[in-house]
């Protein structure tokens, strides 16, 4: 029985070098996890005052004033910024904007081949593109705070249980879960050290996180705070709540998973088309471009097609 001893070889290769891509994506994925566990942490370390000055700090880079405030100016701007949970830092955000200005404006060029796109480039460079990105990690930061409210409250039901009093159960989601949430509640942990009780702590946490499920937390310990009542077993409840409503929306998503696609398709197509057609035969195009009939009828087939997007949005975005 004979082998091949190059494609012997070649599997060998190809085998090494995929477990040298699992060990460098397992040990970046394990490097992130300690970062994220960590980041409010290393806040604490590196701040030498109490705990005032960590919560001044905390909501600082939150975008939010010392006295827990949205800055003035566009509030859907604020919450926006609040909601991603990207570190607000003026000065490399003035950086980041300059940069997005630049490229925007070159690519405005490049793309229309004239002086007068530059303007165009750099509106959509410097605001489309931040408003893009903020947009891009409030999304992904709302999905995870789903996923992990469920464990949050199940801590602290069994820290309550335990005997453990209701901030110090708090604090423990803040220790040990990883962010968002974990952020969250530590920063509602250091509000209630603070002096705030735990049912503004608990409410100012929901106004950063904007998350229905969160609001529905909230909302459990007011109840509780002003009737009474059990609130290791109303966060049981809220827990199985948040669960069953996680399930639904999964379900929705399967179900709405063919009109995402063709959604997806249908404003692509027409996309992409338009690119193939200007790169291979720029004179298709090019020779009609200035005749304010072709002008007219390709503004008017783009507004047709962000119409049809919306319609399209409405019927497969469903809340819960």
């Amino acid at each position: 029985m004979s082998f091949d001893t190059k494609a012997v070889f070649m599997i060998l290769v190809f085998a090494a070098v995929f477990s040298a891509g699992q060990a460098v994506f397992g040990l970046a994925r394990m490097a992130t996890v300690k970062r994220q566990v960590n980041r409010r942490l290393l806040v604490a370390e590196r701040l030498n005052g109490g705990i005032s000055e960590l919560v001044v700090e905390l909501r600082k880079q939150r975008g939010l004033t010392a006295a827990g405030e949205r800055r003035r100016g566009w509030r859907w701007l604020g919450d926006l910024v609040v909601r991603s949970g990207v570190p607000y830092d003026a000065r490399r955000w003035g950086v980041a904007l300059a940069v997005a200005v630049a490229l925007g404006a070159a690519a405005g060029v490049v793309v229309s081949k004239s002086w007068m796109g530059l303007p165009v480039g750099a509106v959509l460079g410097g605001a489309g593109a931040p408003v893009a990105f903020l947009k891009f990690m409030a999304g992904r930061r709302s999905k995870a705070l789903g996923h992990q409210l469920p464990q949050a409250l199940e801590i602290i039901v069994r820290s309550l249980e335990a005997g453990h009093p209701v901030p110090t159960a708090v604090a423990l989601v803040g220790r040990e879960m990883p962010d968002p949430i974990g952020s969250e509640f530590g920063m509602a942990a250091d509000e209630i050290a603070y002096g705030a009780t735990l049912a503004q702590g608990v409410e100012r946490m929901a106004q950063r996180c904007q998350h229905l499920d969160v609001d529905l937390f909230a909302a459990t310990v007011r109840l509780q705070e002003r009737s009474g009542g059990n609130l290791t077993g109303l966060l049981k409840l809220n827990a199985s709540t948040v669960r069953e409503r996680h399930k639904m929306r999964l379900k929705i998503k399967a179900a709405s998973s063919e009109g995402r696609v063709s959604a997806m398709i249908l404003t692509a197509a027409p996309l992409l088309a338009g690119a193939f057609i200007n790169v291979m035969a720029p004179d298709f195009y090019g020779d009609v471009i200035h005749v304010p009939f072709v002008q007219y009828g390709l503004a008017g087939l783009l507004v047709w097609m962000v119409l049809g997007n919306m319609v399209m949005m409405k019927m497969i975005n469903m809340r819960i």
